[in-house]
């Protein structure tokens, strides 16, 4: 363990005295607790400005669940000095700063926020060299995104139209009905001077809903992503890419990206464009880095047959882009090449290493930042500088970090019974004497996602809390994952808890083959595609698994289609067939089709206001489960939340109750639950 420790925290540059220490002086450390989650920082975003000199970044800084109002955490704004390696808070406090960008010339940082007296979110500006924000610009309601022109000057915001005076009046007089899906107000693109204030300014004559825009370099021309509505539904599989004139917003080109659309960029000479996106309309995750013909709109895969996911990416020159990429449970970063004939394609660093993310890079290469996580930190920034073989560590969000004892984390790979090689991460339980012991199966949403080898520890992710208090956490990447190619995402597509969730017990399976999982102690949980594993391991497999928590999950496959905002992405990239082509098929693959036979305890949270899995999800759980089962089951709601908790306090009463119900069920008497009621152990004043 001390070795472990030694070695990854020399490595990254962040070795600390405190930690030096023997085996025995380790070994009295305290595990990671609960609090220990709610105080978590990490860093969300990067930028690094033209002229290479500095980084603007992001600190997300949890609540102070004693001393402040509740609410999601903050985000503060600071700034590095990418020769002294110095970093200086900018904003901080009790702020929500999102989109920071630089102005060309490197002498301001833009950013988005709601600040003061403030009714909408708006565009502000902070010098380099210190000093008050300034309001950039405002409009009359929430800037949602925003690109700064060349020239310094202009700027082009995405922003729904205001809303007119005699409406708001109406709300106010209480006629604040909702018409479902009509009454959406579209996104709209708006070019503006910055500090300059208009009395009526006009959007472009864009038909559809805008959700990003990138200013072309050298030209007054904007590639800008469209749907046909604000629905999310559209949002995910009907985004096309459009470059369009800034003055006009006359459409000077059409890319008919194939499926879903994660981003573009363009380099900084303007003369390529690059995107990430779906192979085709069944891809489940838009992974693949395409360039944009700039005569017809037509794409070419600049890597084919990639075995991983493209995440990211970045120009480092106007002939060189970095791009970071998924490939299992690791990350790796390539070069690709445009000056050379064919273009080359080369792997810079990975897979060993930290899990690196949202590169950033100045206008000649020569500082590139990454977003980077370990097993031992969440995310971080990182810096590459030339000369160097791989990025270093540059920031400690946590230094008490060191003084907490971590468990092991290791990647185990095991096949299937159809053969198939899977792969996931484990996460020992602390002080592991060898013998098998409690497990937790976490499962990931999506499916069209994956774990990697990084931080697996937050409210939702028992992670080290529980190998703290003696239970092994296991995260599968079972088929239909990401990360492993456009093959492997589609193998689970038209087979909703077949195969899909029988790797889940093939994992089990192996655990207790290798000796790791007790097989009377395993239990799931999961969040959304992952709760309805958790429900369908409770009820299909109940004999094979002591608790379960259930989190915003998937009860009854035929009622979630009428109740989420996405049944089309759910057609094309997971069922392939629609509910009434087959009643009887999504009806035996639905947990509430066999509650009759579950066994295991299961607690059920969910947010009240979840658009993706309509809480109805979770209360038909619950009720089947209380018809016809003998099964202890408790439910609870979060007023306020949606698809995933964002407050600070409903994610340390989530984290919480699923913690005290394994280790009820795992490592205690069992038997009927533990008391509804929570000792949250904090300070609570009224008032507070």
């Amino acid at each position: 363990m001390f070795t472990r420790i030694l070695v990854s925290l020399l490595a990254l540059g962040v070795w600390r005295p405190l930690a030096v220490c023997g085996e025995s002086s380790l070994a009295a450390l305290p595990g990671l607790s609960i609090r220990d989650v709610a105080s978590l920082r990490s860093v969300t975003a990067a930028a690094v400005s033209p002229n290479g000199r500095h980084v603007a970044f992001l600190r997300q800084v949890p609540r102070d669940l004693e001393n402040e109002p509740d609410g999601p955490a903050w985000s503060e704004l600071w700034v590095l000095d990418t020769d002294s390696g110095r970093e200086r808070p900018f904003i901080t406090g009790q702020v929500e700063i999102t989109q920071i960008n630089w102005t060309p010339d490197s002498q301001q940082i833009a950013f988005l926020a709601k600040r003061g007296q403030d009714k909408h979110r708006s565009l502000y500006m902070i010098a380099i060299d210190g000093g008050e924000a300034r309001k950039a610009l405002e409009l009359g309601a929430d800037i949602q995104s925003y690109a700064i022109a060349p020239d310094g000057r202009r700027v082009v915001v995405v922003a729904p139209e205001p809303e007119r005076p005699d409406r708001k009046k109406q709300k106010d007089k209480g006629f604040n009905q909702e018409v479902f899906e009509e009454d959406w107000s579209d996104q709209k693109l708006w070019v503006l001077t910055l500090f300059e204030k208009s009395r009526e300014p006009q959007p472009l004559p864009l038909q559809g809903h805008v959700h990003r825009v990138e200013w072309r370099p050298g030209y007054d021309h904007l590639a800008v992503s469209l749907s046909p509505s604000p629905s999310v539904d559209d949002a995910y599989v009907r985004q096309r890419l459009r470059i369009v004139h800034a003055n006009t917003g006359e459409i000077l080109l059409k890319v008919e990206n194939p499926g879903k659309l994660k981003l573009f960029r363009w380099s900084p000479d303007g003369q390529r464009l690059v995107m990430i996106c779906a192979a085709d309309v069944h891809d489940p995750s838009p992974g693949r880095l395409m360039q944009v013909d700039l005569l017809d709109g037509s794409l070419t895969d600049l890597m084919p047959n990639h075995p991983g996911q493209i995440e990211d990416c970045a120009w480092a020159a106007p002939h060189r882009l970095i791009a970071t990429s998924s490939e299992g449970v690791f990350s790796v970063v390539y070069q690709l090449r445009f000056d050379t004939a064919p273009i080359q394609c080369q792997r810079l660093f990975g897979p060993d290493g930290p899990v690196l993310d949202s590169p950033s890079s100045d206008d000649e290469g020569n500082v590139v930042a990454f977003l980077g996580q370990s097993p031992l930190h969440p995310s971080e920034l990182f810096l590459l500088r030339p000369g160097q073989r791989e990025p270093r560590r540059v920031t400690e969000s946590n230094p008490w970090l060191v003084q907490r004892r971590l468990a092991r984390q290791e990647l185990i790979r095991h096949k299937a019974r159809d053969g198939l090689e899977l792969e996931g991460i484990l996460i020992r339980r602390l002080g592991d004497d060898g013998r098998p012991g409690p497990v937790i199966l976490s499962v990931h949403g999506g499916p069209e996602a994956h774990v990697r080898h990084g931080w697996l520890t937050t409210y939702s992710l028992p992670g080290q809390v529980a190998a703290a208090r003696g239970m092994a956490v296991f995260y599968p990447n079972y088929r239909g994952s990401t990360g492993r190619g456009v093959a492997f995402s589609k193998l689970g597509q038209g087979d909703a808890a077949g195969r899909e969730f029988d790797d889940l017990v093939d994992a089990v399976d192996h655990l207790i083959a290798i000796g790791v999982a007790d097989s009377n102690r395993v239990g799931v949980t999961g969040g959304s595609y992952g709760g309805y594993a958790t429900a369908w391991c409770a009820t299909r497999y109940s004999h094979r698994f002591a608790a379960g928590v259930m989190f915003v999950g998937i009860s009854d496959k035929i009622s979630k289609v009428g109740t989420t905002d996405i049944p089309d992405e759910e057609y094309y990239v997971h069922a392939l067939q629609r509910p009434w082509e087959q009643w009887q098929f999504l009806l035996e693959r639905s947990p509430i089709y066999h509650a009759g036979h579950c066994r295991t305890p299961l607690l059920i949270l969910h947010g009240k206001d979840d658009p993706r899995v309509h809480v109805s999800q979770s209360l038909e759980m619950y009720r089947h489960l209380k018809l016809r089962s003998q099964a202890p089951v408790r439910l609870i709601l979060y007023p306020g939340e949606g698809h995933g908790n964002r407050r600070a306090a409903a994610r340390y009463d989530y984290h919480m109750r699923m913690v005290e119900w394994f280790e009820h069920y795992l490592m205690g008497p069992g038997g009927s639950p533990p008391a509804w009621k929570l000792d949250y152990g904090l300070k609570l004043e009224s008032g507070d």
